[in-house]
């Protein structure tokens, strides 16, 4: 049997993916632009190659021939790996579903023909006239339409700065262009998913904490979420109705959402057709659920038969990201007093700094705990 595995990116973001690749008995290929990452060195075969670089990557690939194509947490590598998937004739979602997937102006459309609940939103960039983004309801979100990890993102409560947060976002965004949306009050969480042949698979619901406005940058999150089985049940049926309408077919999805607080319905906000980086999918749902949701995504790629556990929760996972001196110095008081609990960590603290987006935070922990008051105590995460 072919037990070669093409994988997409070598971060931080790509090596439980890699690991989890090698532990099934896979070779692992990686591509990615060499940055000196740790995917590089986990690889069994690694090449210098811009994950942009479809043609290039699929080349290689009808070389090595490999069994099954797969990227987790990045919106970017999700685009690679549909076209060269789908190019090798290898399960994958339709190479549409990951260009509306990765643009939040193409998704809102999907979910507004498909008769989901949608903001009023519009697509505008740094030259455009902005006088219809005025007729909006205050508050508004101004943000790229095509970046993750809390990149240029602006909660505007008037319309002094608009001109000027549309600029900022449109030069976050590949495309140059922002999404102005009116901006959905409630708490937020996300839903993961796995789906293969079309047929979704409930996986969990996670609790997202953030910095709140302007940038909304995630501080943690934690497993099981704590909502009702039948607010779940809610969430299920709006989710899958959305997977549907982005075609979603195959592989892990992320599904970010709220819980408005007057009325308690749940309004989505995006939908990444990946799996959700933070160390979500990679950590927490299995040690809520005891899913590998690793593993399903590699099966999923490969066309095997997903192994689906009964996702009964085993307790409660919660992730905590180092955002500033005072949470290093917790994150230090808790390798002190209860080493144990620890189950993960990644710390690289350093005084001085800002956390301006994810990707300037300063490591994270994982812990698990018996209880929600406990899981969240150990990982600093307020009510």
């Amino acid at each position: 049997m072919n037990k070669r595995i093409a994988i997409i990116g070598a971060s931080d973001l790509q090596l439980p993916l890699i690991e989890k690749a090698k532990q099934m008995g896979y070779e692992t290929h990686v591509f990615a632009w060499a940055a000196g990452d740790v995917g590089e060195k986990a690889a069994d075969h690694f090449y210098p190659i811009s994950i942009i670089e479809i043609g290039q990557i699929l080349d290689v690939c009808r070389e090595i021939r490999p069994a099954a194509v797969a990227s987790i947490a990045s919106d970017l590598a999700a685009i690679t790996v549909n076209r060269v998937a789908n190019a090798l004739g290898l399960p994958a979602n339709p190479v549409e579903t990951a260009t509306i997937a990765t643009n939040k102006y193409e998704m809102r459309k999907t979910f507004l023909q498909a008769g989901l609940p949608t903001p009023r939103f519009l697509l505008a960039g740094p030259e455009d006239d902005l006088g219809e983004a005025r007729r909006l309801r205050l508050p508004i979100i101004v943000k790229p339409t095509d970046r993750s990890g809390s990149r240029g993102i602006f909660k505007l409560e008037s319309f002094d700065r608009l001109e000027e947060c549309v600029a900022a976002s449109s030069r976050e965004s590949f495309e140059k262009k922002a999404i102005i949306e009116e901006y959905i009050e409630g708490e937020e969480y996300s839903c993961e998913c796995v789906s293969q042949d079309g047929v979704h698979h409930f996986l969990a619901i996670t609790k997202k904490f953030t910095t709140g406005a302007p940038h909304f940058i995630e501080t943690g999150h934690m497993e099981p979420s704590g909502l009702s089985d039948s607010v779940c049940e809610q969430v299920k049926r709006h989710v899958f109705k959305a997977l549907d309408a982005l075609h979603v077919r195959c592989g892990a999805s992320h599904s970010e959402f709220k819980i408005t607080p007057d009325t308690g319905e749940v309004r989505l906000i995006e939908i990444g057709a990946r799996m959700g980086g933070d160390c979500i999918g990679s950590d927490l749902v299995k040690l809520s659920t005891g899913n590998d949701f690793l593993q399903m995504v590699i099966e999923a790629a490969a066309g095997e038969k997903i192994s689906l556990s009964t996702g009964e929760p085993r307790g409660y996972a919660a992730v905590r990201y180092i955002m500033n001196e005072e949470d290093y110095e917790g994150y230090m008081a808790l390798r002190k007093a209860e080493p144990g609990r620890i189950v993960r960590e990644h710390v690289h603290f350093e005084k001085g700094g800002e956390v301006l987006d994810s990707s300037t935070r300063y490591g994270f922990y994982i812990v698990t705990g018996a209880s929600e008051q406990e899981a969240r105590r150990l990982a600093m995460l307020q009510p």
